[in-house]
C-alpha cells in the first residue's frame, strides 16, 4: 500500500477521519429534525466526504508525480540515453531485455528445482529461495512476494515432513 496509500486511507477510508466525523454528526441528529432537513444534512455530509476524497486524491497524485519527477532528475530517463550516439540505443535495449531474461532464467531454474533436482542440499534450496525472492521482488514487486511466499513455505513444510 505504501505511505501515500496509508495516509489516504487515514483520511478517506471506512475508518478514516472524514467517515468518523460524518458518523458522529449522524449519531447526534436532533430528534425533532424534520425528514427534509435530515436529508439535506446527509446530502451535505456526502458532499463533504466527496470533497475530502477529491482533495486527498489530488494530493496523492501530486505527490506521486513529484516523486516520479525527482527520480527522473536523479537517475535520468530513456530519452537521456538516446542522446548518446551508439551506446544509448544499446543500453535502452539491454534495459528492456533485463526483466524477461531474469524472469525466464528463474522460471527455468524453478522448473528444474521442482521437476528434476531431487537431491539438493539445504544450502542449495536456500540459495534458490533467495534467488526467487530477489527476482520476484525486484522485477515484479511486493505483490508477487506476498502471493508466492505462502505457497513456497507450504511446499517446504510438505517436503521436509
Amino acid at each position: 500500500m505504501g505511505i501515500l496509500g496509508g495516509l489516504k486511507s487515514l483520511f478517506t477510508g471506512e475508518s478514516g477521519i472524514v467517515s468518523s466525523i460524518a458518523g458522529l454528526v449522524k449519531d447526534y441528529f436532533p430528534p425533532d429534525l424534520s425528514p427534509d432537513k435530515k436529508a439535506e444534512l446527509e446530502e451535505k455530509l456526502r458532499e463533504f466526504q466527496l470533497q475530502a476524497q477529491r482533495q486527498v486524491d489530488d494530493a496523492t497524485s501530486e505527490a506521486e508525480k513529484n516523486l516520479t519527477q525527482r527520480i527522473a532528475e536523479l537517475e535520468g530517463t530513456a530519452s537521456d540515453l538516446k542522446a548518446i550516439p551508439f551506446f544509448g540505443p544499446v543500453m535502452i535495449f539491454l534495459r528492456g531485455l533485463q526483466r524477461p531474461v531474469w524472469g525466464f532464467a528463474t522460471l527455468y531454474m524453478d522448473f528444474l528445482w521442482f521437476a528434476e533436482w531431487t537431491t539438493l542440499s539445504q544450502k542449495q534450496e536456500s540459495a534458490l529461495m533467495v534467488i526467487n525472492v530477489l527476482v520476484l521482488g525486484f522485477l515484479f514487486g511486493e505483490r508477487a512476494i506476498k502471493n508466492v511466499m505462502p505457497l513456497m513455505t507450504k511446499f517446504f513444510e510438505v517436503k521436509k515432513g
